[in-house]
């Protein structure tokens, strides 16, 4: 038990310093979505227990219109599937990842968004540290930043009066944060380079609002027939 105990003390001393910039774009956002709820009408423990089991910030804006509007269930479903249509690439890509992590691979699947995908894709673990616990840490403070602010924003809402235009774009410069450190880590930019290509060119043939799954689509088969090139090549 003692053991146990200091593998998981490692690896969220390990997975902490991963997730600060996650914290910061979170806490705004989270608490941009409280807020949100709370002027639709909504009590704080609404986006509180909705970041809880639904962690998905997209789909947790877009669904306080449906709770005010008239039940579709379908509409829900279809809706849900479209907007995080991306999470199926991020799946296949963390297959391998997830392998022995026992029990904790069902909450590492549920609580898997951007971020932590990102983190946990790319994160260079140490090779003392168990990589199952790192992954499960960086999912949970992630998830915990999140309902944090959330909660937070339903609850102060009320008394907070401030223009928050714009305040989503923490979570943009937070990507390019994420993307930076990954390309300064990477000795062959080829991937980052196809990724960026191939998302120019989705955006320009389907537009801002259809690019994204084609684009996603488009890298994962290039980077699956290059896969072999490309992992040839950083060994080199």
């Amino acid at each position: 038990m003692q053991k146990r105990s200091v593998i998981m003390k490692k690896a969220l001393k390990a997975a902490f310093p991963h997730t600060i910039p996650i914290f910061a774009g979170f806490w705004f956002l989270g608490m941009t979505y409280g807020i949100y709820m709370n002027v639709s009408g909504f009590s704080f423990w609404y986006p509180m227990l909705m970041g809880l089991t639904i962690f998905a910030g997209s789909m947790e804006f877009v669904a306080v219109n449906m709770l005010l509007g008239a039940f579709n269930p379908l509409q829900a479903f279809v809706m849900t599937l479209m907007i995080n249509a991306r999470h199926l690439f991020y799946g296949i890509s963390m297959l391998d990842k997830y392998k022995g992590t026992g029990w904790k691979k069902f909450y590492l699947i549920f609580g898997m968004c951007d971020e932590s995908f990102s983190i946990n894709y790319t994160a260079q673990i140490p090779e003392d540290v168990d990589k199952g616990w790192f992954m499960f840490f960086v999912t949970l403070l992630n998830h915990c930043y999140w309902v944090f602010g959330a909660a937070l924003g339903g609850i102060f809402g009320s008394f907070i009066h401030f223009n928050t235009e714009g305040l989503e774009f923490v979570m943009t410069a937070m990507f390019v944060v994420i993307f930076m450190e990954q390309w300064l880590k990477e000795k062959n930019h080829v991937s980052a380079l196809m990724g960026i290509g191939l998302s120019l060119l989705c955006l320009i043939a389907f537009g801002a609002d259809n690019f994204i799954i084609p684009a996603m689509l488009a890298i994962f088969v290039s980077l699956t027939l290059m896969r072999g090139k490309l992992e040839g090549g950083e060994k080199a």
